[in-house]
């Protein structure tokens, strides 16, 4: 390799540059261009970076060698060279020993991920299963605490949407006929009775909202009022008598006729309207109405319901809402989740860190004598800041030269 010099020198330049005998072999062995992709790969993992540390240590070393004509302290600077290749060898086994860890952890990781992923998947389900229940006994729990009488306004429309149907299927022949002889044109049933339906709703409701009105005029006990309230409601009777109940009650004449032998005048008609109208009313307006009829004619009207201050509370919170077991198993996972990603990151970034900074030992050596890492790491934590190693860094003292007088 060197040639052209004389022995002495060559054999010098031989031992001083010494690397260069096998430095290219080990980075082609490590490389493994040549080899199966899978003995490559494990050969660049494993190999490739400790290989270059050495011989990157080699070099330093010869380095450090020349320095010991000048230095200092030689045997304590030679002591400190052994142990910084000793450091060297034992962050090259931690190097391999972390690459085995984590995969290790990885695999271990991706295990209890995939059990987090199936759990919370079966959470989920159980949640969505559970959470019609949830919401009924949050809006039972609302319905029963609140000062609205909500049950009674739900069965006030209920019932009013149960007579206006009814009264809808039995008047719709009635209207039909009437509109077919008014315009000549035979109607569609089906064309008739939606806007029926909506008429005689409308109907049902008013005859509550009167009913309603009357009865808190008697209890103002104004008289003026209550002689007008009363005259509304005779009114409605007859009305609703003449063209609901009463179809409703022709309707039923024929059972009648067949059960009793008995064939329903006008009188005995009407009458059974009307007892069937105060029957019907007092029954739902005792039962329900009373109560979810004001409650309707507030919002009507654009009074507003007034809430308590619990009420108000129980709105903002929302009817639906998970467990609070499910809420905490999500919290501990995600806790979980962060926790083990740090740790696999830093199980992923240690191994390599422990063999370059076994490289930078080499070179705080050289420049300062002494070291700057204290290997192997343990964690992360060891690392320090690049704030803290400029503060720690060593560094040697320059000597101070005294004038002479």
């Amino acid at each position: 390799m060197f040639n052209g010099g004389s022995p002495i020198v060559n054999y010098l330049l031989s031992v001083i540059l010494f690397p260069m005998y096998f430095q290219t072999d080990f980075l082609l062995f490590a490389w493994g261009a040549d080899q199966a992709f899978g003995i490559m790969a494990a050969k660049r993992v494993f190999l490739l970076l400790p290989v270059l540390v050495i011989i990157l240590g080699c070099w330093i070393t010869i380095a450090c060698a020349i320095t010991l004509l000048f230095r200092h302290n030689r045997m304590g600077f030679i002591s400190s060279l052994f142990i910084t290749w000793w450091d060297l060898g034992k962050s090259i086994v931690s190097f391999w020993g972390g690459i085995v860890k984590f995969i290790f952890i990885l695999i271990v990781a991706l295990l209890n991920v995939l059990k987090i992923l199936l759990l919370g998947i079966w959470y989920v389900f159980q949640e969505l299963l559970y959470a019609p229940f949830r919401v009924l006994g949050n809006i039972g729990t609302r319905v029963i605490s609140s000062n609205i009488p909500w049950i009674a306004v739900v069965l006030t429309v209920f019932w009013c949407i149960i007579e206006a149907t009814i009264f809808s299927y039995v008047t719709t022949p009635l209207v039909q006929d009437t509109f077919s002889n008014i315009t000549g044109e035979y109607l569609n049933i089906w064309l008739l009775r939606i806007p029926l339906f909506i008429f005689l709703l409308f109907i049902v409701l008013g005859s509550y909202a009167v009913l309603s009105t009357l009865v808190e005029s008697a209890k103002s006990k104004k008289v003026s009022s209550l002689v007008g309230i009363i005259v509304i409601e005779i009114v409605v009777l007859v009305v609703e008598v003449m063209f609901l109940y009463r179809e409703f009650v022709d309707s039923l004449a024929p059972w009648i006729a067949q059960r009793s032998n008995f064939e329903l005048g006008v009188i005995s008609t009407l009458a059974i309207a009307g007892f069937a109208w105060l029957g019907i009313r007092s029954v739902s307006w005792f039962l329900f109405a009373s109560h979810g009829t004001p409650a309707i004619m507030a919002v009507i009207q654009g009074k507003g319901l007034k809430l308590k201050e619990a009420d108000k509370s129980a709105a903002k919170v929302p009817p639906i809402e998970f467990s609070s077991d499910f809420m905490k198993k999500i919290k501990a996972d995600t806790a979980w989740i962060e926790e083990k990603g740090e740790y696999i990151l830093g199980a992923f970034i240690l191994p390599p860190l422990q063999v370059l900074a076994a490289a930078i030992n080499f070179f705080t050596l050289l420049i300062s004598g002494s070291h700057l890492f204290k290997l192997p790491f343990q964690s992360v934590s060891e690392i320090w800041d690049s704030s803290v190693l400029l503060k720690t860094a060593p560094v040697t003292p320059a000597k101070k030269t005294t004038r002479r007088k």
